[in-house]
C-alpha cells in the first residue's frame, strides 16, 4: 500500500468537499499519517474523529496554490474556478478513485451509466458473496470506496458504482470487469456539454487490456468503442433487448431479454438470458419479481457479471427470482382503494420515466419536479400510449402540462404528492398509479428517497382516511 508521509505543520494535500466521500478521504489519509486540509464552502464543522483543519467560505484559487495534491469530492463542480486554476498550475487534482486504485489489490468490477447502476451493483454484490473471499460493494452508493480499505484491508474483489462526477476527476482506474449501462441526458448540466458527460463515462475503459471484460449496450453507437477494446485484447460482451431476428442476434448478444418463440417482446413475456461457459442460460420473465423491461435488463447484466466470475447458474437463477428490486425503483408498495401503487421516485429524468411507463399497458401517472432543463418532449408518444390520466406535482408544472396537452391526456395540477395521491385514489379508472416524476426532487424534497417515502406514507394513509 502506498504511503504519503507529510509534516504535521505543513499539509501537502487538500480535500475539497466534506460530504460522505470527502470525509472518507480524510479518514483514510489520516490513518496513513497524512496531514491534510479540509475545505467546504458550506459546512461549519467536521464529524467527530476527523482532525483536519476545516476551511470554510468561498473556495479561492489562492487557497490551493501551496498544495501539491488536491482531492475533490464528486459533489463539487469540476469546473469550479479554483480547481481549474489549480489544474492549469500543474497541481495534481484527482478524486477518491485514484487513491483507491493505488491501494486496492483485488479484482475490481465497476459499473457506470445514467440509470440502473444501483440495481446492478446491489444484485451483483449479493451473487458474488458466495465466492471465496466474498466481495465489498460501494462507491457512489452505500460504502465510500476508501472505507473498504480502512485498517489496511484489501478485499478479494470490489464492486463499485461510479458516477460521471467520480470518473471525470479520475486519472487512472483499471477494472477487470466494466459495464456501461446507458448514457442519457441527466446530470449533463454538471458538465460542459453532453459529449463531456459521455466522455467521463468512457474513462472507465481507458486502462483495460488483455484479459479484461467490458460490457456494452448492443446499439450501434458503441460499435467503435467495442472494436477499439477488442483490438486491445479486451473481451467485449454486448447486452440488449432483442425484439426481432432472434437467431441473428443470438450470436451477438451475451445477455438480455428475448421474446417468446415466434412472438414479440413486450416486457410481459419472454425470457431473460445470460452466457456462462459458452452456454446460454434462461429464466422466464414471468418468474421474476421485478417489473419493467429495463429493470429486468439490469438483472441480466448482473447475471452475466456473476457468470464471468464463476458463480453457478443455480445461484444466479435463485438470486434473480428472489430479488424484489431496490427502494424507489418501480417498487410495488401495495394495493389501496382498488388499485396497485408503484414508487419510481428514482426516475429523475425523462428516459427513466419512459422506461417505467412502458412497463404498464395503461397507468395513472404522478409526475413533476425539478426538470433541470431536460426536454420532456420525447416522452410525448410514450405518455399518449401508456398514460390514462395524470397529476402534476412540483414547482415546474408547465413542461408537464404541455406534453400532457399534446398527448391528449386529462390531467390536474396537484402541486404536492399528498394531494396527487388523494386525487389518484378518487379516479374512476381502477388502474395502477405510478409515481415516476421524470424530474429531480429538490424543489420540494431533500432527495428522491424522501419524495418516495412521502408517496408511500400518503398511500398507506388512504384507507385510514376513507
Amino acid at each position: 500500500m502506498m504511503m504519503w508521509k507529510k509534516s504535521s505543520t505543513h499539509p501537502d494535500t487538500a480535500v475539497i468537499g466534506m460530504g460522505r466521500t470527502g470525509c472518507s478521504v480524510v479518514r483514510f489519509l489520516e490513518q496513513q499519517d497524512v496531514v491534510c486540509a479540509a475545505y467546504d464552502e458550506k459546512l461549519k464543522s467536521l464529524p467527530e474523529g476527523i482532525h483536519a483543519n476545516l476551511h470554510t467560505g468561498t473556495l479561492r484559487s489562492r487557497d490551493l496554490q501551496d498544495y501539491s495534491r488536491v482531492i475533490v469530492s464528486p459533489g463539487v463542480d469540476w469546473r469550479h474556478r479554483a480547481l481549474a486554476h489549480a489544474r492549469a498550475q500543474g497541481v495534481q487534482v484527482i478524486g477518491d478513485i485514484d487513491l483507491f486504485n493505488e491501494c486496492f489489490s483485488g479484482d475490481l468490477l465497476a459499473i457506470t451509466g445514467t440509470n440502473g447502476k444501483s440495481t446492478v451493483v446491489h444484485l451483483l454484490g449479493l451473487m458474488l458473496e458466495v465466492l471465496h473471499g466474498g466481495v465489498e460493494v460501494g462507491g457512489n452508493i452505500g460504502v465510500p470506496m476508501l472505507d473498504m480499505l480502512y485498517d489496511g484491508r484489501s478485499p478479494a474483489r470490489a464492486v463499485l458504482e461510479l458516477s460521471s462526477f467520480q470518473l471525470e476527476r479520475c486519472q487512472k482506474v483499471h477494472p477487470k470487469w466494466a459495464a456501461l449501462l446507458n448514457v442519457q441526458p441527466d446530470h449533463a448540466d454538471m458538465h460542459e456539454n453532453f459529449d463531456d458527460y459521455e466522455a467521463a463515462k468512457l474513462r472507465l475503459f481507458e486502462q483495460q487490456g488483455e484479459g479484461d471484460i467490458a460490457m456494452l449496450p448492443l446499439n450501434k453507437h458503441w460499435a467503435d468503442l467495442a472494436s477499439d477494446l477488442a483490438q486491445r485484447g479486451v473481451r467485449v460482451r454486448r447486452f440488449g433487448i432483442v425484439e426481432s431476428d432472434i437467431m441473428e442476434h443470438e450470436r451477438q448478444v451475451d445477455a438480455g431479454l428475448l421474446p417468446e418463440e415466434g412472438g414479440s417482446f413486450d416486457g410481459g413475456g419472454g425470457k431473460l438470458f445470460w452466457t456462462g461457459a459458452d452456454t446460454r442460460h434462461e429464466i422466464p420473465i414471468d418468474h421474476l419479481r421485478v417489473r419493467g423491461a429495463y429493470q429486468q435488463l439490469n438483472l441480466a447484466i448482473a447475471a452475466q457479471a456473476a457468470a464471468d466470475f464463476g458463480v453457478s447458474s443455480n445461484v444466479i437463477t435463485e438470486s434473480l427470482t428472489a430479488f424484489r428490486g431496490l427502494a424507489h425503483r418501480l417498487q410495488y408498495i401495495g394495493h389501496r382503494m382498488g388499485r396497485a401503487w408503484y414508487d419510481d421516485s428514482k426516475a429523475t429524468n425523462p428516459d427513466a420515466a419512459k422506461a417505467a411507463l412502458v412497463s404498464f399497458e395503461r397507468a395513472i401517472w404522478i409526475c413533476g419536479g425539478l426538470t433541470k432543463g431536460l426536454d420532456l418532449a420525447p416522452m410525448t408518444e410514450t405518455v399518449k400510449q401508456h398514460v390514462a390520466s395524470a397529476y402534476i406535482i412540483g414547482k415546474q408544472a408547465k413542461p408537464y402540462r404541455e406534453i400532457l396537452k399534446k398527448a391528449g391526456i386529462p390531467f390536474q395540477v396537484a402541486g404536492n404528492i399528498r394531494k396527487a395521491v388523494a386525487l389518484a385514489a378518487e379516479n374512476k379508472l381502477l388502474l395502477p398509479v405510478l409515481l415516476s416524476p421524470a424530474a429531480a426532487s429538490q424543489d420540494q424534497f431533500r432527495d428522491y428517497a424522501e419524495r418516495g417515502d412521502c408517496f408511500a406514507e400518503a398511500v398507506a394513509q388512504l384507507e385510514k382516511a376513507a
